[in-house]
């Protein structure tokens, strides 16, 4: 670095102190540096998800787990956005809006989704009021069919339509919310109920709640026998037997296994985002599935998506490594890293003896080169032909010890280096008087006397 006057200053003429402060300015700001790398490495991937659902239960399971999240410090978080409903979320995460989102399989545009997770099964129901002579959807010819969540289910509606071709057949379905479902039932507005919806107590219950019902008769559930066809053709849905009694148990309801379709309610990400992320968030839930499973019955259906190649909606390469058990172990993440550990450690190395280098004294090399060259001219005294030349080693140590001067005396060690060079001073002194005699007494004596 330039002085005032702008010559070069060696850096290791600088006061100790200075120094001192200098190199622990450097180690606190890699060390800073460090640990905030660290830190911003191990940080928690924070995730956008849009949830939402007719009756709110989809964003109270997905807040459960959310929380859960924070609680465990799951290197994965969740910042909801409570949408009105599926067919919203599929908007938002089409748009790109959102990380994540919980969608049906049957519901908006799903080409840039990749699954995480199922969270649940909803199993399409269509229920008539007891005494119903309906057994299948063939039979349906001119009624008003009320769809809970209509706007949700326009593919399942253009689906069984076609299917079953209800537009000849005059079968027309107008929504209905489902706290006036009892009621158009009772008025006949409308024949049947149509509804999709996980097959758990709480909703069965609110589905018994639409319906009258005896100790001796109950609703009528009609089957979907083209069930099997359907799937075939719309990856959204599979065929799916209701399980006997499943509405009602004695008598039971339905009185045998009801064929019907069924569809998912997936956990999907984008495309875009890393396996490793994906891989921690599949991870999180299925631990807070477990944790939260007596507290939460509902997250029992959480399940492995279909990790085959022609899923109808694939598996997101992160996720699906965490299912096979295939992620990336710790030595092959870190097997890079840990081989140039050694590179590293040897650099570091080479910067501490630097800085310790940097740190030590130069006045004991400055002080013991000037003792050397102070003891090289004790020959040359001893030789010296001539007081012209005694006095130019006298003008050498002159600067010498004027050098020396410049210098500060900081410590113990210090102090000892200049007293030895001024004793080597004073020794030289002697032997260039005692040089001069010798040189005086050589001279011949003066003509005449």
């Amino acid at each position: 670095m330039p002085n005032a006057s702008g010559d070069a200053v060696d850096p290791s003429r600088l006061p100790r102190s200075l120094r001192i402060a200098l190199v622990a300015g450097v180690i606190l700001l890699l060390g800073g540096a460090s640990w905030f790398a660290y830190r911003w490495y191990v940080r928690p991937t924070t995730l956008t998800i849009a949830v939402g659902s007719l009756d709110g239960e989809a964003g109270r399971l997905v807040s459960a787990v959310a929380g859960k999240f924070a609680q465990s410090k799951a290197p994965v978080r969740l910042n909801m956005v409570q949408t009105a409903g599926p067919v919203e979320s599929a908007a938002a995460f089409a748009a790109g809006k959102v990380d994540l989102a919980v969608v049906r399989g049957d519901v908006g545009d799903l080409s840039q989704a990749q699954a995480v997770v199922v969270l649940a099964h909803a199993v399409v129901l269509l229920v008539a009021p007891p005494g119903a002579a309906i057994s299948d959807v063939t039979e349906l010819k001119r009624a008003t069919i009320g769809v809970i969540g209509a706007e949700t289910n326009q593919k399942l509606i253009k689906v069984l339509t076609d299917e079953y071709d209800l537009t000849r057949t005059g079968v027309t379905f107008k929504p209905i919310a489902p706290a006036e479902a009892r009621k158009a039932l009772d008025t006949k507005e409308v024949r049947a109920i149509l509804v999709v919806m996980p097959l758990t107590e709480k909703y069965l219950s609110l589905l018994r709640g639409i319906f009258p019902h005896t100790a001796r008769t109950g609703p009528v559930m009609i089957a979907v026998e083209s069930a099997g066809a359907i799937a075939e053709k719309e990856g959204a849905y599979e065929s799916f037997d209701v399980p006997k009694g499943t509405l009602r148990g004695s008598p039971p309801i339905p009185a045998d296994d009801l064929t019907t379709l069924r569809t998912k309610f997936y956990l999907v990400a984008q495309k875009k985002l890393g396996n490793d992320v994906i891989g921690d968030l599949a991870q999180s839930i299925m631990n807070a599935r477990r944790d939260l499973l007596a507290e939460l019955p509902a997250l029992s259906q959480i399940a492995t998506p279909d990790t085959d190649a022609g899923a109808y909606i694939p598996v997101h390469p992160g996720a699906a490594a965490f299912y096979d058990g295939t992620r990336e172990s710790f030595l092959d993440q870190w097997g890079n890293a840990i081989f140039l550990a050694p590179m590293i450690a040897g650099a570091l190395a080479s910067v501490l003896a630097a800085a310790w280098k940097f740190l030590r004294s130069p006045e004991t090399k400055a002080r013991q080169e000037a003792l050397d060259a102070l003891y090289a001219l004790g020959p040359r005294i001893r030789h010296a032909g001539s007081v012209a030349e005694l006095e130019e080693i006298e003008r050498e140590i002159d600067q010498v010890l004027r050098v020396q001067r410049s210098q500060p005396v900081d410590d113990e060690k210090a102090e000892r280096a200049v007293t030895a060079v001024n004793v080597a001073a004073h020794r030289l002194e002697n032997l260039i008087h005692d040089r001069r005699i010798h040189l005086a007494s050589q001279q011949p004596a003066p003509a005449g006397s």
